[in-house]
């Protein structure tokens, strides 16, 4: 199988030669051992070593704030993107307002063209993934301040809705570009916004439902009439907001953070194996920093035994940290293709 068949036959959990596999997006600081110890001088350098199934490409973009998730500068104090700093509408009340706050015309930031290139510059053979986040939740958190936009939620929730409604259609309106622009060249795309924290949800999954999952819908459907796969991230113990991703489309769950409450990988496979697909599994807050490799080998062999398919082995946070030892990413690898990485 190519690395795209392999990853479309997993997500729609069909027979495979071996499970997909994912590397992640390692963080910056986590870049210079990985290549020091792969002996490798760039990313695609070390995706082909660990031959992994996904490529990933970032919306490019030139929005003052950065990248496409830091986009919307809501914070009064600083510049950046924040969540529990005060925001633009902490004090404001009235949704007819939400007008008052500049937001950014994404046509005049993101380039068609570049997304085009950016796309097509991706190996052939692998799947490729967009990475959009579109984190409309986390940006309207950011928009009141974290502690205040809950409040909003139960007190003023005309006012929420209003800001992450708005929130949502900037968002749909940079996502169409990107997707105008990659035509049949894109397989997947990665949203999502963190709901959970170690132990349980960080508000209620009846909360969520009623006002989240109605613009994660739009998102995910705005990428079907693309024929786009949907790989959707919350980090922590989510496991009962699953059938509403399910509902409203999502292909994936991501990450299956491996020690919260509810994500064990074979109450997820018992419960959801034949209705979605997940990508992670592999512990990244202990196993990945403390285990030995051959621990790495043997979780690895564990997923593979519980999901033969309908699982995308990766650690179980996108980003692999500097903290995780470069020997256990090699033996995660090694595992997903029963061989180890030389």
């Amino acid at each position: 199988m190519t690395h795209k068949e392999r990853f479309l036959a997993t997500v729609e959990r069909k027979p495979v030669d071996y499970p997909a596999s994912w590397l992640g997006l390692p963080s910056a600081d986590a870049i210079p051992s990985l290549y020091d110890f792969f002996g490798v001088n760039d990313l695609r350098g070390l995706q082909e070593v660990v031959n992994d199934d996904i490529y990933p490409v970032e919306l490019p973009c030139t929005f003052p704030g950065g990248p496409i998730y830091a986009a919307l500068q809501f914070a009064k104090e600083q510049t950046g993107r924040s969540l529990t700093t005060p925001g633009f509408f902490e004090d404001i009340s009235d949704p007819e307002r939400i007008i008052e706050f500049d937001w950014p015309d994404p046509a005049k930031y993101i380039d068609p063209v570049v997304c085009r290139d950016v796309v097509r510059s991706a190996p052939p053979d692998r799947a490729v993934m967009g990475i959009l986040w579109s984190a409309h939740f986390q940006d309207a958190c950011s928009a009141f301040g974290m502690e205040q936009a809950l409040i909003k939620m139960i007190e003023e929730p005309e006012m929420f809705r209003a800001v992450i409604d708005r929130i949502t259609e900037f968002y749909l309106q940079a996502n169409r570009i990107f997707y105008e622009a990659a035509h049949t060249n894109l397989d997947a795309v990665l949203i999502g916004n963190d709901f959970g924290s170690q132990t349980g949800l960080i508000l209620s999954a009846s909360m969520i439902k009623e006002f989240v999952m109605p613009g994660t819908q739009q998102f995910v459907k705005q990428a079907k009439e693309y024929g786009i796969k949907v790989m959707h991230h919350a980090c922590g113990a989510v496991s009962e907001i699953i059938p509403d991703l399910i509902e409203v489309g999502v292909d994936i769950v991501h990450p299956i953070q491996a020690l919260a409450t509810g994500m064990e990988p074979g109450k997820l496979k018992e419960s959801f194996g034949n209705t979605v697909s997940f990508c992670g599994g592999v512990d990244a807050q202990n196993l990945l920093v403390n285990g030995t490799p051959e621990e790495v080998k043997d979780k690895v062999y564990e997923l593979k035994k519980i999901f033969p398919t309908g699982l995308i082995i990766s650690p179980s946070h996108e980003a692999i940290l500097p903290d995780m030892a470069p020997e256990n990413i090699k033996a995660l690898f090694g595992a997903v293709h029963s061989y180890v990485i030389r």
